[in-house]
Order: C-alpha cells, then sequence, then structure tokens
C-alpha cells in the first residue's frame, strides 16, 4: 500500500497523527510505504516522522519539492492557503516509477477504519477515485465547466491510478487548465482537478472521506442541493455518518482549535498523543466562534437553508481572510 502527503513544518504535526492513525489501523497489511512531498520540512520534524514509521516498521520517504512556485511558469494565487496544497499536483513525477497506484491524503485526516478494501477499489479506468462535494457553491461548478448533473469532488483523499496519470499526462494537463484561468481558481487544487479531469473522476463512498459536519445534513437536503449526489446511496451515506472509514477535518470546526465541539474530535486527539507532538497545547482565541459554529451544525439538522445561505454571503468573505493572513505571515 502507497501512501501520499504534502506538508510544511505548519502541518507536520497534523500529518504525524494522520500517519499514526494510518499505521494503528492497518497493522494487518503486508506493506506500507508512505511518501512525504516536503515543502522545506526541517531535520527535526523529518526526524520526528521517520520515528513514527519505525516504531511500526513501516517504510517512509521524504521527497523535497523545494520552492513549488518555481515550478509554474505563471503567477500562481491559491487564495489564501497553503501553496503546499499544490504539491499533489506533481506525484507523478516526484514518486518512484515502479509506484503505479496510490492513496493521497491530506494532512488533516486520520484513519479510522482498515484501508485493506478501499485500497483493492476498482477505478474502472479513471485516472481516479474520490468523495463528492455535494454542498459546493453552483457557481463554482459553473466557472470550471461542470453543469448541474455533474459531480464534484473533495481533492482531501483521492485513489490515484498514478500509471494512467502519467500515461494521459494529467500533471501537464492540469498546469495548463490553471493557467488558462489565470492562475487562480476559488477552490484552488480541488477546482482544478475538478475541471480539468472532469468525466475520469471515479465515485468512492463518503466513507472513504467523511466531513464531520456532514453529520447534520440530511440525505434528502444534500440531494435536492446537487442531484448528481444520487450516484451515492442513502444507505452509504448513513453508513459513513456512523462508520467512517477517514475522516477529513475540513471545514472550521478543527478539533486543534481549543473549543472546538467536533463530535469526531476524539479520534484525532487520541492519535495525536501518540505522536512526538503530545501535548501540543490547542491554538486559543476561537473559543466563541468555535461555539457559534457548532451551534450553525445544529441549525443545520432543522433548517439546512439557513446554513446555505450563510455560506454563500460569507464563503468570499473567508477566502479574502485567508489570503489577507498569508500575506500577512509574509510580510
Amino acid at each position: 500500500m502507497n501512501i501520499l502527503y504534502a506538508s510544511n513544518d505548519g502541518f507536520v504535526r497534523h500529518l504525524g497523527t494522520s500517519m499514526c492513525s494510518l499505521f494503528e489501523k492497518n497493522r494487518d497489511a503486508r506493506e506500507i510505504t508512505v511518501y512525504v512531498l516536503s515543502l522545506g520540512l526541517s531535520e527535526e520534524n523529518q526526524r520526528k516522522l521517520r520515528e513514527i514509521a519505525d516504531r511500526y516498521d513501516r517504510k517512509i520517504e521524504i521527497l523535497e519539492l523545494g520552492d513549488i512556485r518555481e515550478r509554474f511558469d505563471f503567477e500562481v494565487d491559491t487564495g489564501g492557503y497553503d501553496i503546499s496544497i499544490m504539491g499533489r499536483l506533481f506525484m507523478g513525477e516526484m514518486l518512484p516509477k515502479t509506484v503505479d497506484r496510490v492513496l493521497y491524503l491530506d494532512c488533516d485526516t486520520v484513519i479510522v477504519r482498515s484501508l485493506a478494501r478501499m485500497w483493492k477499489e476498482n477505478l474502472g479506468g479513471a485516472v481516479l477515485g474520490a468523495v463528492m462535494e455535494p454542498t459546493i457553491y453552483t457557481a463554482v461548478k459553473e466557472s470550471i465547466g461542470l453543469s448541474e448533473d455533474d459531480g464534484y469532488y473533495n481533492s482531501g483523499v483521492l485513489l490515484v491510478d498514478l500509471a494512467r496519470w502519467r500515461e494521459e499526462h494529467v500533471q501537464e494537463k492540469l498546469l495548463a487548465f490553471l493557467k488558462e484561468k489565470g492562475g487562480t481558481l476559488f477552490a484552488s487544487d480541488q477546482d482544478l482537478l475538478n475541471g480539468a479531469l472532469k468525466g475520469k473522476i471515479h465515485t468512492l463512498m463518503p466513507s472513504c472521506n467523511f466531513f464531520p459536519n456532514y453529520r447534520y445534513f440530511s440525505y434528502k437536503t444534500l440531494v435536492d442541493h446537487a442531484p448528481s449526489y444520487q450516484v451515492v446511496s442513502k444507505e452509504e451515506f448513513l453508513k459513513a455518518k456512523k462508520h467512517p472509514v477517514i475522516i477529513h477535518y475540513m471545514g472550521d470546526e478543527r478539533p486543534w482549535i481549543r473549543g472546538n465541539l467536533n463530535h469526531y474530535r476524539l479520534a484525532y486527539e487520541k492519535y495525536l498523543e501518540m505522536t512526538p507532538w503530545a501535548g501540543t497545547p490547542k491554538e486559543k482565541g476561537k473559543e466563541i466562534y468555535m461555539l457559534i459554529y457548532h451551534l450553525m451544525d445544529y441549525v443545520t439538522a432543522v433548517c439546512p437553508e439557513v446554513r446555505w445561505y450563510i455560506s454563500k454571503k460569507f464563503g468570499m468573505k473567508a477566502v479574502m481572510s485567508r489570503k489577507k493572513q498569508m500575506e500577512a505571515k509574509k510580510s
């Protein structure tokens, strides 16, 4: 089993937590090799990651991407997201040619069940498999050439046919699509993958990449909002809520922020304490916001229209806020 992450020092403790959960829940796997695309990971953090792998007698290879902006011949604006999210675009050239299938995981994921079945998923000739994100704005889909009937996929968990990825020159197609869009997209790499690989993405079930706030959405609400989501059965959706395989802490309700009431936060906290970053204090300053956000979760269950309104109204404001934060860090 080949697993891929991309990270810099800012996300490394989350990567370590995810790795630890991966090894714990897949002890029966004959082989697991973790590849990390590094964007300047310090020697100390690399040592800590190797310490985790050695503890479980697993292989880890850390591959340095260097200054990722130098890999683009045009200006790239990630909308305030860290540039490390673009690392996955270069998996085809960075990973050894002997690797023909890989499971890419965002650092903010925790594995809570065996990946054996997921790893063997038949992609049916698709370049990659991913989980749908039906709550995306319609305007975002339209901006990348998707219709209402097209599925939109989250890029946090990708099961990739890397042999086909290379054969079909996917990296070149992705970079060309991004350049055509002026180097910027609303959801950055995620929009890029959806737009450039339209029709070449296989649908994985939601348990393979479960978003905690979906616990508060009903199946009917999601299907009404995005009819393409009907490819996922109600049974599979309910199963994901109760028995996720991978939890993806996307959104604002992160388990490493103080005051969060994320229903699935205990999984992250459990595995963090099994890493060299155990005892890292939670980030302060957002306690009130965390409470308001969690109350919105319950409002979603009762009246999802309120959440649609709030998300649409403040979605772009959140993007601009991310951009200002990133610019402040650079100055």
